[in-house]
């Protein structure tokens, strides 16, 4: 049987190096320039750097080595492949903004430094993982930890986080750890933002025993397609019909005045969605002709 041989996508390549190039303006520009700390292997270079006197450029590839080839049991392939791109990309370009010298006037306001330094970590960190690449470094940590201890990604992230972010108390005070702290929040939704498009989309699930009458008037009211599901209540054993419906936050007010007439004792469940690739969504409904 033949290997499978490993391609790379020429946009996603582009994109990624765009991803590291907005995250490594951000990080020389508003983190070293301003001594805002940051957590995972980027907040370790910055001990180093503060502490050593070691380019975060040299640093960032040197810690990553490593950990390429303790990723290699826990990442695919080709996220594997992405991911030492981003890092040499992050790299070079850290290393480039230093000796470039760009300089942005925010009259040494420590809050704007934070909320910018937030903004472009998170635009460009969302950029690389929507192309399919990672940032590294604590990333493939956490994802060990989740294969060796069972300990959830997002925890294992927050643990390093929050260790890197208090050894960082070493190089600089409380006042910058709180401004820190805010670029964090920032980042985390700017991150998610940017990874999920943009848009807001909800699940609805409704347990309801008049689902072949809300099914079809939410599809004629609300415009949106309506899926149904075959459940088994637990207690009563019965066969229900369950609807599923993917809408935006303003049309899941619309849905529960429709059920609320229809039938108020429903069940309902309100779920947020990643993504979602389909009619209405990630590609426009042909209109419905009026005349």
């Amino acid at each position: 049987m033949k290997k499978r041989r490993l391609t790379f996508n020429p946009v996603n390549l582009l994109m990624i190096a765009l991803g590291t190039a907005i995250y490594s303006f951000g990080f020389v520009e508003f983190n070293m320039g301003n001594d805002l700390a940051e957590g995972g292997v980027s907040g370790i270079t910055l001990i180093a750097h503060a502490l050593l006197g070691i380019n975060p450029a040299y640093t960032q590839l040197l810690l990553n080595i490593p950990l390429f080839f303790l990723g290699y049991k826990y990442l695919g392939k080709s996220s594997l492949a992405y991911t030492i791109y981003a890092t040499f990309c992050m790299s070079f370009f850290i290393y480039l903004f230093q000796k470039l010298s760009i300089q942005i006037d925010i009259g040494g306001d420590f809050l704007i430094a934070a909320i910018l330094a937030g903004t472009f970590a998170g635009i460009g960190t969302g950029i690389i993982f929507r192309f399919g690449g990672t940032s590294g470094g604590s990333d493939i940590v956490a994802k060990v930890f989740e294969e060796k201890r069972g300990i959830q990604l997002g925890q294992a992230l927050l643990l390093i986080d929050v260790l890197v972010l208090l050894a960082s108390l070493s190089y600089i005070d409380i006042k910058h750890m709180m401004y820190t702290l805010i670029a964090s929040f920032v980042f985390s939704n700017v991150v998610d933002l940017v990874q999920s498009g943009g848009y807001t989309v909800r699940g609805m699930i409704i347990i309801t025993d008049k689902a072949t009458e809300a099914g079809p008037r939410i599809m004629e009211e609300i415009e949106r397609g309506a899926t149904y599901l075959n459940g088994e209540g637990v207690y009563s054993g019965l066969d229900k019909k369950i609807l599923y419906i993917v809408l935006s936050p303003q049309e899941i007010v619309e849905v529960k005045k429709i059920m609320a007439q229809i039938d108020p004792n429903a069940f309902i469940s309100i779920i947020n969605v990643h993504e979602v690739v389909g009619s209405g969504f990630s590609y426009e409904v042909k209109k419905k002709k009026i005349f």
